[in-house]
């Protein structure tokens, strides 16, 4: 009954702040709850459309996710948090903070303290995103037909702007996990027409002020070409774009190996000069995950997922997941920290799965033959006689 009453006074304050126009955020923490990986709840109003909302951030062990409510939806949800697992919850306002709090022993208790803030922050959700990658003054983005000379980004390239954006911001993130100074070599196998390549540079060099090299591979020799005149319109003096495949490149020292969209086992390729390398970054976004498909549907095991997979769209997805599943299982042998998530490449294109492999400390896995008999056991289950991965490395 107590519990029951201390969560209805915490609603009260927190409806009262946003009708009073003092809130400011909301703070769940310690959770106990059911949900898989969750950790922590944050709220802040936002106003979308000119209607106000409370955002959500899900902070779960490898991700955040983010979901927007109406109010009262918001509030309920809260409400639910706290019943359900959340064992801290914090109201900050402009007045006072209440802090809601559940203690080992069962007890609960609300109390107050002094405002953390005194401003209300900012709810306008439509507002122009602060990106690390800006358009102004940047030769690069106006010859490769992204801005005009004013840096004005063209309508039919807003698309890829963002998405150019959302690519640094998610190699940020990661490269802040490597010791300082790390990044001296980077390459970019299947550059392509270079956009993503002139912009990591870009970062590197003007938001890092490092002083890395960065190299792109690309097939095509008209794409070389044309990067490299961009390149040196741009004075970009450490970008060099090479003709060659990502089989044939010699990778070297390199420190960040990246392989975006390398079809099939071309991504495997990639992965493997990392490897070789020991590079301290790798990430790559596979693609046409044939091989491994062809070798379940020639095998044809049955196991529990056959009612799933002679469905060809459920067998594709399938195919998909265990080869980039083998793929993280052999960086690990290898002493990579992995991840794999998704990430929106292009507004109008699919999700991507990422797959990332961060150089641990260790010289290498500790449990290798445990992970050895994982693979092993995949393979067997799903009916694939070898994993080009596999092959190249000899395991």
């Amino acid at each position: 009954m107590v519990f029951s009453a201390h969560i209805e006074q915490f609603i009260s304050a927190l409806e009262f702040s946003l009708s009073a126009g003092k809130f400011v955020k909301i703070s769940l923490g310690n959770y106990k709850g059911m949900e898989a990986e969750l950790r922590q709840i944050l709220v802040r109003k936002v106003v979308i459309k000119r209607e106000d909302k409370l955002a959500f951030t899900f902070r779960y062990k490898t991700r955040d996710v983010v979901k927007n409510f109406d109010l009262f939806e918001g509030i309920n949800l809260i409400s639910e948090y706290l019943n359900t697992g959340f064992k801290i919850g914090t109201l900050f306002t402009i007045e006072k903070d209440l802090i809601f709090e559940e203690l080992n022993n069962g007890k609960v208790v609300l109390r107050e303290t002094l405002a953390s803030t005194k401003q209300v922050p900012d709810a306008n959700h439509d507002k122009e995103k602060i990106r690390l990658i800006k358009s102004e003054s940047k030769s690069y983005l106006t010859e490769l037909k992204i801005t005009d000379a004013e840096g004005k980004v063209f309508k039919n390239a807003q698309d890829k702007f963002r998405q150019i954006n959302h690519y640094i911001e998610i190699l940020s993130s990661l490269i802040k996990e490597l010791p300082e100074g790390t990044i001296k070599k980077v390459t970019d196998m299947g550059s392509g027409k270079g956009y993503l390549t002139f912009a990591l540079y870009d970062y590197l060099h003007s938001v890092l002020n490092l002083n890395s090299e960065v190299v792109g591979v690309e097939y095509r020799q008209d794409m070389v070409d044309l990067c490299n005149t961009v390149a040196d319109k741009s004075a970009f003096d450490k970008l060099n774009f090479v003709q060659g495949t990502i089989e044939d490149y010699n990778a070297g020292d390199v420190n960040l190996l990246i392989a975006l969209h390398a079809c099939d086992t071309a991504t495997d390729d990639a992965i493997f000069k990392g490897i070789k390398a020991n590079a301290e970054l790798i990430v790559v976004a596979p693609c046409c995950h044939k091989q491994i498909r062809r070798e379940i549907e020639q095998n044809k095991v049955r196991n529990d997922v056959s009612f799933l997979t002679k469905y060809g769209i459920f067998l594709e997805r399938q195919a998909e997941m265990v080869t980039d599943g083998i793929r993280a299982l052999i960086l690990e042998y290898f002493g990579y920290k992995t991840k794999v998530f998704e990430f929106i490449s292009d507004a109008h294109t699919p999700k991507n799965v990422l797959v990332v492999g961060i150089k641990s400390k260790d010289k290498g896995a500790k449990n290798k033959d445990e992970i050895l008999e994982k693979i092993k056991a995949s393979k067997a289950y799903f009916g694939i006689g070898y994993h080009h991965l596999e092959r190249l490395l000899e395991l």
